[in-house]
């Protein structure tokens, strides 16, 4: 793995505009950043990055089986009681997933190791599934890469694929996200037009708009009722919003299922390394004041429901504590074993700490996301970098 300066596009911006990628930019900072991109081989991808992708999904979905029969391990994932039967009903029936995103420590050699898992609501996947490999084209028609390179990316066409088998024959789905987030409302309307591709009638309603009718069914600011939800709105909120009482009977299919409630947690990590110890993907992680006799004095604490690594903490002894600020914490934490990302120099001379992001959609592995943070913590100012393999 390898970090390349390169020139970027002269027309990128405008392109971004035209294409509705108007969060290129968020917070007065650059958010997409093409002055560089990483190189792998294509071993790396599919033995350090690809495979392991494949067996850690396959690792959080029996972790899953246990969970929601168990209620210690509900109860230690914070995940409210009243709510407990419509996660276990949602995984016994089989309900659909659509999309994750594990993020993964990754130094060239691998395998890669799981940091966490973004399996509710993970976002950057326009610029991944897209955007990148439009770089890529052009960079390649340009001649700044090799005509025969290639990238980590069929995050689209099974995206299309995936939402063909959730809702064969078509129909209506409604899609959703809150209000106020550009990068949200982008990310949803970049689903939208997959979906169609998909046969699919896509129809947006803001999450503050959906209510419930009569009947108690879910249903849009227009009164239609919503047969079919994707909604961009994290499980831990949704289980402790006034309505949750209703979805229970509301007839409505919500992608991501509730069962993810159980992989968007931080607990996961947790209860992967007791399933799983020794793992060579996996970091040692334990519920917060349980026994860890494999946590060396390097750890990470992380929130059970952090994003944007809010509240996250790096303690290391003979360093300050690393710590970000935020509002998360007072339902439970984890510590995991520290292992450092790997750090870049740029033409500035500024470090860049870098984290992988290792996309599944149903049960396929299917493209690369890698973002770059001033710091060891990544957070809502991380750049995205495109990235390419290298032809052999």
């Amino acid at each position: 793995m390898q970090r390349t300066d390169l020139p970027e596009r002269p027309d990128w911006r405008a392109k971004a505009e035209d294409l509705g990628f108007t969060f290129h930019s968020m917070y007065g900072e650059p958010y997409w950043d093409e002055s560089a991109a990483y190189r792998f081989t294509l071993r790396q991808i599919e033995d350090d990055i690809e495979d392991p992708t494949a067996e850690l999904h396959q690792m959080c979905l029996a972790v899953v089986d246990d969970a929601v029969r168990d209620e210690e391990t509900l109860t230690k994932l914070a995940i409210p009681r009243e709510h407990w039967d419509l996660i276990a009903e949602s995984w016994k029936a089989g309900a659909a997933s659509l999309y994750g995103r594990f993020d993964l420590a990754y130094t060239g050699e691998g395998p890669a190791k799981m940091l966490e898992y973004n399996a509710d609501t993970p976002t950057s996947l326009y610029e991944s599934a897209y955007f990148q490999w439009l770089w890529l084209e052009d960079q390649v028609a340009a001649g700044v890469l090799p005509e025969d390179a290639d990238q980590f990316n069929s995050i689209q066409e099974c995206l299309i694929d995936r939402m063909a088998e959730i809702w064969p024959g078509g129909g209506h789905v409604h899609f959703s996200a809150c209000k106020g987030s550009e990068e949200d409302r982008q990310t949803v309307r970049y689903l939208e037009d997959c979906a169609e591709q998909a046969g699919i009638t896509p129809h947006f309603v803001f999450m503050e708009d959906i209510g419930v009718d009569v009947l108690g069914r879910l249903a849009d600011a227009d009164a239609n009722v919503i047969g079919a939800l994707f909604k961009l709105y994290p499980w831990e909120m949704m289980l402790r919003d006034d309505a949750a009482r209703d979805l229970a009977g509301a007839g409505c299919m919500i992608v991501e299922p509730p069962w993810k409630a159980v992989l968007s947690n931080k607990g996961l990590l947790a209860l992967l390394w007791k399933r799983f110890r020794g793992h060579p993907t996996l970091l040692p992680a334990f519920f917060w004041g349980e026994a860890n006799e494999d946590l060396p004095p390097s750890y990470v604490r992380k929130p059970l429901y952090s994003r944007e690594g809010d509240n996250v903490a790096i303690v290391r002894p003979g360093h300050e504590t690393v710590e970000a600020d935020g509002a998360y914490g007072a339902e439970g934490m984890i510590a995991q074993s520290y292992t450092p990302l790997p750090v870049f120099r740029r033409p500035d001379g500024s470090e860049v700490h870098t984290v992988l992001g290792s996309w599944i959609v149903g049960d396929a592995p299917c493209g690369l996301a890698v973002r770059e943070d001033a710091g060891p913590i990544t957070r809502n100012l991380s750049r995205f970098l495109p990235h390419w393999i290298a032809p052999s």
